[in-house]
C-alpha cells in the first residue's frame, strides 16, 4: 500500500474485483478510482484465482454468482494460500447466501445494488482491518461447509462430464481430419498423374518439338507440379502418422549412395543460393536393410529444412557415420538455428517456428514429423542440437541427425504411432 500523490490523506491499494457483468465491473472501478485505488479485474472465477495469486491484492471483491469457479470455490481456494492469508475477501452480491460466505472464508458480504454514496468507504472500512461479526456456531459452519462440498462435488461431476463430452467431439473431429486428408490426397493424386505424364512427354518432345518460349514454359511449369506432388506426398505421409499405417517397402540398399544421391538431387536449390555444401563421409560402401526410398525422402525433408533456413552464401554440412548397429547422417547448417523454447516442438505435424502468413519460408510444416516417423519406422530416430563439426568446420545452426538400423524391424506400426 502506498501514498498517490495528491491525496496525501489516502494510500492507494491495490484492490482485486472478481465480476463477469461489464456494467458492474465499470461502476466498481469509477468509484474506487476516485478515491485513488488500483483496481484489477477478472470476469470468471478461474481468472481472479490466477490474478489473485500473481498480485497478491489488498482486498479481494467477488461476486458470488460467476462462471468458472464460483465466489464460494474462489473463496476456499484463495484461503488455502498461505500467501493470501492475510487478504480481506468480501462477498459481493445479490443471490449469494451470508452465513455460507462466511462460513467459507469471507470478512465481509455486500448486497447488491451497491450503494454508490457509502461504497468506497465501506471498501476503505475493510482494507483498515474492520471484519463483520457472524454469529454462526461451529455446528452451523460444519453444516454449512459440508453442504458447499457436496455442491462443490457435484459442479465437479458437471464439469467432468462436460469434458467428457468435448473430448468425443474432439475425438470425432480428429476422425474426420485424418478422413479428410486420406481423401484429398486421392483426389488430388488422380489428376496429377496424367499431368506429371503428360508434362514428361511434352519436355521429352515426344508430342513433337518445342521452341524456346515452349521449353521455358513447361520447365516452369515442371517445376511447380513437383512442388505440388511433394506437398501431396507429404500429405499422404501425413495421413499415415495420423493413422500408424505408414507402409515401408524392405530391401537391401547402400546407405551412403542414397545419402549421396539425395544430396545430389537439392544441387541446383543449394546453387541457386550460392551455399557451400561440405560432405563427410566415409568409404562404401555402407549396406542396409530398411525401405531406401522412405529414407531418401525423410532426409530430403532435412536438406530441405536446412536449403531453406540457411542464408544466402551459407554453408550446409552432411556428415555420414557407422555405428555399431545403426548408420547416422547429420544435416548442419550456418542459419539461425531453432530457439531452445521452441526445440521440443519442431517435430509435431504442421508446427512452424514462424507460422504467420507473412514467414519467409514456405511449407506446411510436417517434414520433420515425417522424417523422425520415418526414422523410427526404421528403428532410428531424429534429434536435433544446435551445431555440428563437418569436415573441421563448425556449423552453428540447427543440426538435425537421422539415424536408423542397419537392419531396419519389419514390424513398425508402433513406432509410427
Amino acid at each position: 500500500m502506498v501514498k498517490v500523490k495528491g491525496w496525501a490523506d489516502q494510500p492507494m491499494s491495490r484492490i482485486l474485483h472478481i465480476e463477469d457483468d461489464s456494467t458492474n465491473r465499470l461502476l466498481v472501478r469509477k468509484l474506487l478510482a476516485a478515491e485513488g485505488h488500483e483496481v484489477i479485474d477478472a470476469a470468471d472465477g478461474l481468472d481472479g484465482v490466477r490474478s489473485a495469486l500473481t498480485v497478491r491484492p489488498d482486498l479481494v471483491l467477488v461476486d458470488l454468482n460467476i462462471p468458472g469457479l464460483d465466489g464460494y470455490e474462489v473463496t476456499l481456494r484463495l484461503r488455502s494460500e498461505p500467501s493470501l492469508s492475510g487478504v480481506p475477501i468480501v462477498a459481493i452480491t445479490a443471490e449469494g447466501d451470508r452465513e455460507t460466505s462466511f462460513a467459507v472464508g469471507c470478512d465481509g458480504f455486500i448486497q447488491k445494488p451497491i450503494d454508490a454514496r457509502s461504497f468506497a468507504a465501506l471498501v476503505r472500512r475493510y482494507i483498515g482491518g474492520h471484519r463483520e461479526p457472524h454469529n454462526s456456531s461451529a455446528d452451523m459452519t460444519g453444516e454449512r461447509l459440508r453442504m458447499q462440498s457436496h455442491r462443490i462435488v457435484a459442479h465437479l461431476e458437471q464439469k467432468v462430464a462436460e469434458l467428457s463430452a468435448a473430448n468425443d467431439r474432439l475425438l470425432e473431429v480428429e476422425r474426420l481430419r485424418t478422413e479428410f486428408y486420406r481423401n484429398i490426397s486421392h483426389e488430388l493424386a488422380t489428376p496429377m498423374t496424367p499431368i506429371v505424364g503428360y508434362l514428361r512427354m511434352l519436355l521429352d518432345e515426344e508430342l513433337g518439338p518445342l521452341n524456346k518460349p515452349q521449353t521455358k514454359a513447361t520447365r516452369a511449369m515442371d517445376d511447380c507440379v513437383r512442388r505440388l506432388r511433394s506437398i501431396l506426398d507429404n500429405l499422404i505421409d501425413v495421413t499415415g502418422l495420423e493413422t500408424g499405417r505408414m507402409r515401408f517397402f524392405h530391401r537391401e540398399f547402400d546407405f551412403l549412395d542414397t545419402v549421396r544421391r539425395a544430396v545430389a538431387a537439392y544441387a541446383d536449390g543449394f546453387a541457386d543460393r550460392h551455399l557451400t555444401v561440405l560432405e563427410e563421409t566415409p568409404r562404401g560402401p555402407l549396406p542396409a536393410y530398411g525401405d531406401p526410398d522412405r529414407f531418401a525422402r525423410a532426409l530430403g525433408q532435412l536438406l530441405d529444412n536446412a536449403c531453406k533456413f540457411t542464408p544466402q552464401g551459407g554453408t550446409i554440412g552432411v556428415r555420414v557415420r557407422a555405428l555399431d548397429a545403426h548408420y547416422e547422417v547429420v544435416v548442419a547448417d550456418s542459419g539461425p538455428g531453432v530457439p531452445p523454447d521452441r526445440a521440443d516442438r519442431v517435430f509435431d505435424p504442421f508446427y512452424q517456428v514462424d507460422g504467420s502468413t507473412t514467414r519467409a519460408h514456405g511449407g506446411v510444416g510436417v517434414g520433420l514429423a515425417i522424417a523422425r516417423r520415418v526414422a523410427r519406422g526404421h528403428g532410428g530416430d531424429v534429434t536435433l542440437s544446435s551445431g555440428a563439426t563437418v569436415e573441421g568446420q563448425y556449423l552453428t545452426g540447427a543440426a538435425f541427425a537421422l539415424t536408423i538400423a542397419k537392419r531396419a524391424p519389419t514390424v513398425v506400426v508402433e513406432a509410427c504411432n
